[in-house]
């Protein structure tokens, strides 16, 4: 679960609803003060959202980027439905080209999107329905299939729970089986108190079916290649739900650029922001 390091949005950015023909969706809007030579949609991870991104909206910015961070539905702000068929990978892939095209409205300078962990998953999926939107595709802290075992063990307990539990009552078995360096004395209140209200805000099929998709899926990275899409891979130095040898590789397939945000294991976006946000802009700036 990432932890984001403030939950106040900068002054370069405001939030609100985007519209889009697949429905509404609540993002942090971030803009530099001059025309943007880009913008990037950024799409969170599992148990996440939009405020995993807050850290790095001001550099992005001052870069240059127009920065754009999103709720996807049944995420904390954003509306989804109580059925699980609501939440199929192609149903997100299809919310994440209608978001790039409600961006794009506004037009902002080329599109470079970007997933963290199962954002990955997801914005790959939409790249392989139309990377037409595109200028990029950066794959951040997320792997060329699914979740290393252990993870995968504990994905699918949480599915069993959630289909069994209340958000609350998972909630609570949760807290209980964090490591002592995760302990909310650990935690500054503010952000403990959003990350209980970000998850009872969250649709509980939204989880199940997304962590079926984290347990279950196939390695699609010859796919990707195969659309020509300049792609980029970040991932900290260390990670336990892709390990870094697999993204290491899975770059190699794709051809892409590489980049290890040392100090930071798998959220660099809130862990090491600055540097990840140089990573980011460097691999966009040379790409167009």
């Amino acid at each position: 679960m990432s932890r984001p390091p403030t939950l106040t949005l900068p002054p370069c950015a405001r939030a609100y609803r985007l519209d889009t023909e697949r429905g509404a969706f609540a993002v942090h809007d971030a803009h530099p003060d001059g025309a943007p030579i880009g913008t990037a949609l950024l799409v969170p991870g599992f148990t996440g959202s939009k405020e995993d991104f807050i850290a790095l909206l001001a550099p992005l910015a001052a870069a240059g980027f127009r920065a754009v961070a999103v709720d996807g539905r049944g995420q904390h702000e954003s509306p989804g439905p109580r059925e699980e068929q609501a939440y199929a990978q192609r149903e997100l892939a299809l919310d994440v080209l209608a978001q790039a095209r409600a961006v794009q409205d506004l037009g902002s300078g080329p599109l470079h999107l970007l997933g963290h962990s199962l954002g990955g998953l997801i914005t790959r999926a939409a790249v392989l329905l139309d990377a037409a939107p595109f200028r990029s595709l950066t794959v951040l802290s997320s792997g060329p299939a699914a979740i290393e075992a252990a993870q995968q063990t504990r994905v699918r307990m949480l599915i069993q729970a959630l289909g069994a539990l209340d958000m609350e009552s998972v909630w609570r078995a949760m807290r209980e089986l964090d490591p002592p360096e995760a302990a909310d004395a650990a935690t500054p209140p503010e952000i403990g108190a959003f990350l209980h209200r970000r998850w009872l805000n969250t649709v509980p099929e939204q989880l199940i079916a997304t962590g079926r998709q984290m347990v279950e899926e196939p390695d699609r990275v010859a796919e990707l290649a195969a659309t020509g899409l300049a792609t980029h891979v970040v991932s900290g130095s260390v990670d336990y739900a892709w390990p870094v040898p697999w993204m290491d590789a899975m770059a190699e397939r794709l051809a892409a650029h590489r980049s290890v945000i040392e100090g930071a294991e798998h959220s660099p976006n809130a862990e090491r922001p600055e540097k990840t946000a140089e990573a980011l802009t460097g691999f966009w700036s040379g790409v167009g």
